[in-house]
């Protein structure tokens, strides 16, 4: 845990819970975690579930890691240390949305596995509900949408995950979709299932 810098700050309270806003809002809240390498589909699949989401009158919102980078995270780089610290900042304010009652859809790499667990142990039982989104790498690179494994082939990208820079599996992931198998629509539909087995959806 990274350790308090300010001084003289106490934690205040709310009026208002967590189960009040649930309760309003006719679902339980949980961070939706996607993770998977660059061009396996997890921003696709992260907007796809909050359009169904939508649909069934959920309360949600999508945290994207390149917009993230645009403007809360713009001074992080792509460093291990700064790749920890992204991660921890984003699942600090997915705490915040899921406190605010709301299911929150995080799309990032997010490689190491301690970093994810870090989120994981920020949030309570039944909270966190980490997606693999498992795509060989050759489809990955096939798709390319950025062109950054071109890129990063060529040298012009330095500590490009699973080129130059690792990404861990994750070894007990709530929901495994395999994106270079199945539809996206199919992909979804497992997501749904699976918010609805642990009645975070009704």
């Amino acid at each position: 845990m990274t350790q308090q810098a300010a001084t003289n700050i106490y934690w205040h309270d709310t009026a208002i819970t967590k189960e009040d806003r649930q309760k309003l809002n006719n679902h339980k809240s949980c961070t939706i975690w996607f993770t998977g390498l660059s061009g396996s589909g997890k921003s696709t699949l992260a907007n796809a579930v909050e359009n169904r989401l939508h649909e069934l009158g959920t309360r949600s919102y999508v945290l994207d890691g390149d917009n993230i980078r645009h403007g809360l995270n713009n001074d992080l780089g792509f460093s291990p240390d700064d790749r920890k610290e992204n991660i921890r900042r984003i699942g600090e304010v997915s705490k915040l949305f899921v406190d605010g009652g709301s299911i929150v859809l995080t799309a990032f790499i997010s490689p190491y596995k301690d970093d994810r667990k870090v989120v994981r142990d920020l949030l309570d039982e039944n909270e966190f509900f980490e997606v693999y989104v498992k795509c060989s790498i050759s489809e990955c690179e096939k798709r390319d949408p950025k062109g950054l494994y071109k890129k990063a082939r060529n040298g012009d990208i330095k500590e490009f995950t699973g080129i130059s820079a690792p990404y861990e599996e994750p070894e007990n992931p709530e929901i495994i979709v395999e994106t270079d198998r199945f539809s996206i629509e199919e992909c979804v539909d497992q997501v749904i299932i699976k918010l609805k087995e642990h009645s975070i959806i009704y």
